[in-house]
């Protein structure tokens, strides 16, 4: 492993619901020497991309987000997008997300929920499995074909009961997706959570990012909001090309 690879491992070692790794455990999860990872964790301290705290844990810092905040395209994406975001959280008054695919995954960009928020699975930051969301389902359904061909062609992680992890179903429920632009989770993400999602579109038809709304099945309606979100998408979509057009 080249040094960039290494800290990119120990990077990666953390997930969204750790308050911090000491010593031990980040050598178990990426398998470094200890005396590797005890110079690279230092230099990294050193170079501000880890913290230390006074137990001894590492934590990803502050800096990183900061670097990770200047990311052009999703500074311009969040720009754009968030005065939609609230829009759609005040006609909704539930969870609303803004997404962006990597590989058979969506990322979560922005998460913006009230007091009442349902207990969603995800988190910003934070991955899913694009078959399980319709987030997901909306980016997947705009994505470049061999993309959609490989997750098809891949196995479908059951998450919930009602994950959907048939390809056959599946296609169906993306080739819907083309003709109608919105998309539909019922509890496949997690018991009790049901969500309406849509794409924002480029200029050729390809998603760059998606929209959605979720909320708990005792009292979200999904359809009832299907134009909310689309609308939203949309609005996304065209300030973003207009953008693009003035640049």
């Amino acid at each position: 492993m080249t040094v960039i690879a290494k800290v990119s491992a120990i990077l990666d070692a953390f997930g969204a619901d750790d308050r911090g790794l000491g010593f031990a455990e980040l050598q178990r999860r990426t398998g470094l020497a200890k005396a590797t990872l005890h110079r690279l964790t230092g230099e990294m301290v050193e170079a501000r991309l880890l913290d230390r705290a006074g137990d001894g844990r590492f934590h990803l810092s502050g800096y990183l987000f900061a670097l990770g905040m200047r990311a052009s395209v999703e500074r311009s994406l969040l720009e754009v997008a968030t005065p939609f975001l609230e829009d759609l959280y005040e006609r909704t008054h539930e969870t609303v997300h803004l997404g962006l695919r990597e590989g058979a995954e969506v990322v979560y960009v922005a998460k913006i929920g009230g007091h009442r928020q349902a207990r969603a699975p995800s988190r910003l930051g934070g991955r899913m499995p694009l078959h399980a969301t319709a987030i997901g389902k909306a980016l997947l359904a705009f994505a470049p074909d061999p993309v959609r061909a490989e997750v098809l062609a891949s196995p479908l992680a059951r998450l919930a009961p009602r994950t959907v992890t048939s390809p056959l179903i599946l296609r169906r429920q993306l080739d819907e997706a083309a003709a109608t632009r919105v998309t539909f989770e019922a509890e496949e993400s997690a018991v009790g959570i049901v969500c309406v999602g849509a794409p924002v579109l480029d200029s050729d038809d390809l998603a760059v990012a998606a929209v959605s709304v979720a909320g708990p099945a005792t009292r979200f309606r999904p359809q009832q909001h299907a134009g909310s979100v689309k609308a939203a998408a949309a609005g996304i979509a065209a300030m973003l090309a207009r953008r693009k057009s003035s640049a």
